[in-house]
């Protein structure tokens, strides 16, 4: 799969670009705030209809203006490209697929695959358990529409069994034959959800142990999946939700269930979240995102799309190297870079650069080794 061209207006500090891609390694470049992030950021919009910073959307529509789009040419299997388009509004979003308008997005998500390591997913190993998961969702949601449609499921029943606690504790006169229903059914999109997180991590820990020594030459990482659903067949949950009622009464929410999973990095004994240094915490997250990457290709039959943003910043010549060694020549892959002499390390076969200055693209070179 390969984006082979990319249309913004008003996106960012981008008032208006068209720009077309190498299928293989992009390097964007340029000085810190000039827009490379913006730019790849455009293109990972594109793709899941959402930002992978922590911002309203509303601030990705250029000052002063009402209305952002983002529009690009998806390649894959060597067939005619599919247009996708989103157009950001002061009130929301729309998208549209060959110019015809998708109603709900979760049957746009699935369409163009993508992995991001960005200086943020740091996070993802060092902040809260919701960080983990909402990266696990957002992963598994790519080539999964069941899980999607589960996890959405699982979440109004959430909310709809916390307002209902809510209820029996200022009248305890209300029926709790309704509350069962609502544990039922969410004990039931629980199981599925959990199902596909825990397949979806026994799946990455067959990469995430190699990749890791790949780049760091340390064996042994792997990541540890705890859920309250772990060993828990329907019957023991409705028992663990029935022994927990108190407890929800008294909180007016539900403390168990997959709202409450976790993700741990270990290496060794070790929970990299705790005891790991900030180097062996990035090259995990890396290593995650790689795995990703062959996953992801696992179960669809191609790569995805790969960004790494600033992702050399703070690592070392022999890690950047080992890096470059890993990736493929088959993975359409976008890197943002202040300094692009770390490409003379490396004898990169094609590429294409761009050098951005204040959200234009200031100058495109195409290189091929010959």
């Amino acid at each position: 799969m390969q984006l082979q061209s990319l249309k913004l207006l008003h996106f960012r500090n981008y008032d208006h670009l068209e720009v077309e891609f190498n299928p293989t390694i992009n390097i964007i470049y340029g000085k810190n705030g000039s827009g490379k992030t913006n730019l790849v950021e455009a293109i990972y919009v594109l793709a899941v209809t959402r930002s992978f910073r922590n911002v309203n959307e509303k601030v990705l529509i250029q000052n002063g203006g009402t209305l952002s789009k983002i529009e690009g040419n998806i390649l894959k299997d060597d067939v005619y490209p599919t247009n996708y388009r989103i157009y950001l509004e002061k009130d929301g979003k729309k998208v549209k697929i060959n110019k015809n308008k998708v109603i709900r997005l979760s049957d746009y998500i699935t369409k163009i695959p993508i992995v991001l390591f960005s200086p943020d997913d740091l996070k993802f190993l060092k902040d809260t358990p919701s960080t983990r998961r909402r990266q696990l969702n957002i992963s598994i949601s790519q080539y999964s529409l069941s899980y999607l449609k589960n996890l959405s499921n699982y979440n109004k029943l959430l909310k709809q069994r916390n307002a209902y606690l809510k209820k029996l504790i200022v009248n305890a006169n209300q029926s709790f034959e309704y509350l069962n229903v609502l544990t039922d059914k969410l004990i039931s999109y629980g199981m599925m959800v959990f199902e596909e997180r825990r397949h979806f991590i026994d799946k990455i820990n067959t990469y995430l142990g190699k990749f890791y020594e790949d780049i760091t030459g340390l064996g042994g990482l792997k990541i540890v999946y705890q859920s309250d659903y772990e060993d828990k067949n329907k019957e023991k949950l409705l028992k663990s939700y029935q022994h927990l009622l108190k407890k929800d009464l008294a909180f007016g929410k539900t403390n168990l269930g997959i709202h409450t999973d976790d993700l741990h990095f270990i290496l060794g004994e070790k929970d990299l979240k705790d005891y790991g240094s900030e180097g062996q915490q990035k090259n995990a997250v890396i290593a995650y995102k790689l795995s990703e990457l062959e996953l992801l290709k696992d179960v669809l039959g191609y790569f995805p799309i790969l960004i790494l943003d600033d992702v050399f910043s703070e690592l070392d010549r022999e890690k950047i190297e080992n890096i470059f060694k890993i990736l493929k020549k088959d993975v359409q892959t976008f890197i943002t870079t202040t300094d692009l002499d770390v490409l003379r390390w490396f004898s990169l076969d094609e590429y294409k650069c761009f050098e951005i200055v204040n959200g234009k693209v200031e100058k495109e070179s195409n290189h091929e080794r010959k």
